[in-house]
């Protein structure tokens, strides 16, 4: 899986790709993305500031999307919980969809590996990844769990009005994560 940062070039794509990922929310019967969020402007806004990225599989298929906002993100700032780390050198994983098209082929769990290991090899400065989920979205907080990801807290009302909201958090550089290089022969 590569990450590629996003041009208003792929606006369309993103948005056919969080539409669908609205799609299969709404076929899950989760009231996640079911307004007007993720709207065009905010993916416009993500162009804009180099937070929207495209997930591409091995043979180069556009398969998913994604945005990697900076700090600070005021989607926490009403959220009931604590921190695992109380800083601002944090990113937050925010508008995860892989098209339905290729579903099954476990490009999720390869996107969010692609991110932490991003992280971990490119950005010793970033001390905290971030990433809420829908209460509702148990799919989601599966494979947030399963990526590493401690559960801290809540937020609601922050996309909907009675939307509840998990809040996750991963120190990708507290040994949560072994990564390894291949060695040269």
């Amino acid at each position: 899986m590569k990450l590629q940062q996003a041009t208003h070039a792929d606006l369309d794509t993103i948005i056919d790709i969080l539409s669908d990922g609205s799609n299969q929310l709404a076929e899950s019967g989760v009231d996640q993305w079911q307004g007007d969020y993720p709207s065009r402007d905010q993916i416009n806004y993500d162009i804009d500031h180099g937070f929207a990225y495209l997930a591409n599989s091995d043979d180069a298929e556009t398969v998913g999307a994604l945005a990697v906002v900076n700090a600070p993100d005021p989607s926490y700032d009403t959220m009931t919980g604590t921190w695992l780390l109380d800083s601002n050198a944090y990113i937050v994983i925010h508008r995860v969809a892989i098209h339905s098209n290729h579903a099954g082929n476990g490009y999720a769990t390869q996107l969010f590996e692609a991110v932490i290991h991003h992280v971990i090899d490119e950005h010793p400065e970033i001390q905290s990844i971030r990433i809420d989920t829908h209460a509702d979205n148990k799919p989601m907080q599966h494979l947030i769990a399963k990526m590493g990801f401690t559960k801290v807290g809540e937020i609601h009302g922050v996309y909907h009005p009675a939307d509840v909201s998990y809040v996750y958090e991963m120190l990708p550089h507290a040994g949560q994560h072994t990564h390894s290089h291949p060695q040269a022969s």
